[in-house]
């Protein structure tokens, strides 16, 4: 056997699909760090809803003063009493809200470190300067704490992702075994049959790992169970489509999709009224921000508030079955005419 060259060798090795996905690889590498650090390194509070409760008299300059606040960190709005405070922060209309004690120099600040602790100790470093500056003194009460075992709020974020990560991961390994691209209607409905079957298993080992096994999550097993299978389904499918619309390239998509763009912006480490407005923006319409929002609305405000996130995951499932399903389609057709 004659002996080749080394650049021979190199020819061969680095051929130009090669180079393309070497340099898909390197864009990726550069725009996680550029989403993550974007999106986290420097979290400011932007117009937070926030409820305002003092006497009628007072209540419009109480308002109206923490709108002039610099840079507009707060959203205000005048309730009428403590208890609709309350049912509006568990009810997710509202971040958080100060009661003005009229008789005293004393206020409260309702909070719910549920939705991220990050938000309720920033909410608390600023209305404490407020306050201080109108010498007057806060206390805080947390309305809707978060779990001993989750003491950050992040457990609800980490199991979303973990569901997240088993939908294109588990398309990924259909693809690995049997290629990209079914090539009939028949093996697009399979593998989306396969993924229903990850997205139950997945969903209620997810669900039981962080609520029974850890505790790290309040509420009910079986309604995570049920978020968790659709999380997991919904990233599935949507994998599954880019797979059978681009190849493997569709991988790389979902994976600028969920994760370059969808994790920083979810939510987690900052909920979104502390998120640039890009990311704030873009994380309710992506699965880690869907999922982010319900898992905590089921574990700390009695499932308040999931309409629009699960119609987000909704869709994303629907579309994705939908575009696997027809261009499966499509390509057998295509065979069918080509075929001698």
């Amino acid at each position: 056997m004659p002996h080749r060259s080394f650049r021979a060798e190199v020819r061969d090795a680095v051929t130009p699909r090669a180079t393309l996905l070497v340099v898909g690889v390197i864009a990726l590498q550069l725009l996680f760090i550029a989403s993550y650090v974007g999106a986290l390194h420097d979290p400011e509070p932007k117009d937070v809803p926030f409820g305002v409760v003092a006497p009628q008299a007072a209540s419009g300059q109480a308002v109206a003063r923490l709108e002039r606040l610099p840079g507009s960190p707060l959203d205000p709005r005048a309730l009428p009493d403590e208890a609709t405070a309350r049912d509006r922060i568990i009810r997710r209309d509202i971040d958080g809200a100060l009661i003005i004690d009229p008789s005293g120099t004393r206020d409260t600040l309702l909070v719910a470190s549920g939705g991220g602790r990050a938000l309720s100790t920033t909410l608390t470093t600023l209305l404490t300067e407020v306050e201080k500056s109108e010498r007057r003194t806060l206390r805080t009460v947390d309305v809707a704490p978060s779990a001993p075992h989750d003491p950050n709020g992040l457990s609800s974020f980490y199991l979303v992702i973990g569901w997240c990560v088993g939908g294109y991961l588990g398309a990924a390994a259909l693809a690995v075994s049997a290629g990209a691209k079914p090539s009939n209607p028949g093996r697009a409905a399979i593998r989306l049959a396969v993924m229903a079957v990850v997205a139950l298993l997945g969903g209620i080992g997810g669900a039981l790992i962080a609520g029974p096994a850890l505790d790290a999550l309040p509420g009910g097993t079986a309604a995570l169970w049920g978020l968790g299978a659709l999380v997991i389904f919904a990233v599935g499918a949507a994998t599954l489509a880019l797979q059978g619309v681009f190849g493997t390239i569709g991988i790389g998509l979902v994976i600028l999709l969920v994760v370059v763009l969808g994790n920083p912006s979810a939510g987690g480490a900052l909920p979104p009224p502390l998120l640039p407005p890009f990311w704030k923006a873009i994380g309710p319409a992506l699965p880690p921000g869907a999922g982010t929002w319900s898992a905590r609305s089921l574990a700390y405000f009695d499932g308040h508030a999931m309409t629009g996130p699960l119609l987000v995951l909704a869709a994303w499932a629907a579309a994705g079955t939908a575009i696997t399903l027809t261009a499966a389609v499509l390509r057998d057709r295509a065979h069918a005419t080509t075929a001698p």
